[in-house]
């Protein structure tokens, strides 16, 4: 190949050095690529983290970077072109390792979802390992983007030189950009902090200022809740850590459901009771834990009868408290109308009837 440049002219050399390093590259890129999808056919983990759509960008300009690098000594730079040849390479490198770390840190945060299913029935397990992956995922994002920042600008001169003046007004600086900063890093701090407090997980279900929802996505500053009626509730997240607020599912997602009833101071609790049990037997989002109906309370012209249930999610405990309740009330229309609440008028009769 050397012989084969040399019979080029000499401005045309480099060009061609250039040229044949970064096909070279190109292809050896290509040939991992076709190697790393056979591999991903084969294994479902790799496929479902999705490696080759991660790693096939960064990884093409990083073996261009390190071949126009290996090709460095073949062009025959000035010290002036070997100074701009490094300064490019030293901006154009931490950029590439950076993306590169961050693919990876992606693939990784892919390979703990897919391990994690969070469709069955008990996911408190894995809500609890998606939650700490996606915060720990973007904790170490952003400390690989400072880091990098920080890398290249320390590969230009001009800013090594001034670094002790940095340093020097640091300590002012620092106090300037806190005290501005104060709310971002508040959040930021109380970010990291849930990580590992947990306080609520993915798909824990809160209620929120009168709100019912799920929690759909948990960043660093903020927490989405997904409402019931499909709105969403962006939250701080110090939100919930210095705030109070219910978690339905924090240790288990199983639920107690409760419907309330009105009916007649007369009427049959125990037949009511019994309607209540063929009612729930029978319902699909029943769990088969508990179910009961109590009075509660006691009035001149009603009493009020709570029906106890249970139910594996908050979902289906909802779904069961709007059949227990529809159903009872159906029944009282059709076979138990005196079981109706009513008011009743009493007259009394005066012990001292009136005289002609």
């Amino acid at each position: 190949m050397q012989d084969l440049v040399a019979h080029l002219p000499d401005w045309l050399q480099p060009l061609a050095v250039m040229l044949v390093s970064v096909i070279a590259a190109l292809l050896l890129h290509k040939t991992a690529m076709v190697v790393l999808r056979r591999a991903a056919r084969r294994i479902p983990l790799l496929r479902s983290a999705e490696v080759v759509k991660h790693l096939c960008r960064p990884l093409r300009w990083l073996f261009v970077a390190f071949a126009l690098a290996a090709s460095q000594p073949a062009l025959g730079l000035d010290a002036h072109g070997t100074a701009i040849w490094r300064q490019v390479t030293g901006l154009l490198f931490p950029a590439l390792l950076g993306w590169l770390l961050i693919a990876l840190m992606t693939i990784s945060l892919g390979v703990i979802t897919y391990r994690t299913d969070v469709s069955v029935a008990d996911n408190l397990a894995a809500r609890r390992r998606r939650t700490r992956a996606g915060i720990l995922h973007r904790i170490l994002v952003l400390l690989i983007l400072l880091a990098t920042f920080c890398l290249m600008l320390m590969s230009i001169p001009a800013v090594r030189s001034i670094g002790v003046t940095l340093i020097a007004s640091a300590g002012l600086a620092g106090l300037a950009v806190g005290a501005a900063a104060q709310p971002a890093l508040k959040n930021l701090i109380a970010g990291i902090q849930m990580a590992f407090t947990e306080p609520i997980r993915l798909d824990d279900v809160v209620i929120l200022d009168g709100e019912w929802g799920r929690i759909e996505e948990i960043r660093l500053t903020f927490v989405v809740v997904k409402i019931w009626d499909e709105r969403r509730l962006v939250v701080p997240v110090t939100r919930f850590l210095e705030g109070s607020f219910e978690n339905w599912t924090r240790q288990t997602s199983e639920l107690l459901g409760t419907a309330f009833l009105r009916v007649d101071p007369t009427a049959d609790v125990p037949r009511l009771r019994a309607r209540l049990q063929d009612v729930v037997r029978t319902n699909p989002n029943w769990d088969g834990r508990v179910v009961g109906l109590q009075v509660t309370e006691l009035a001149a012209d009603h009493m009020e009868l709570r029906a106890l249930v249970s139910a594996s999610d908050a979902t289906r405990a909802f779904d069961l408290r709007c059949d227990v309740r529809e159903a009872l009330m159906a029944f009282i229309r059709d076979e138990m109308p005196e079981a109706l609440a009513r008011r009743r008028n009493v007259l009394e009769a005066s012990p001292h009837p009136l005289s002609d």
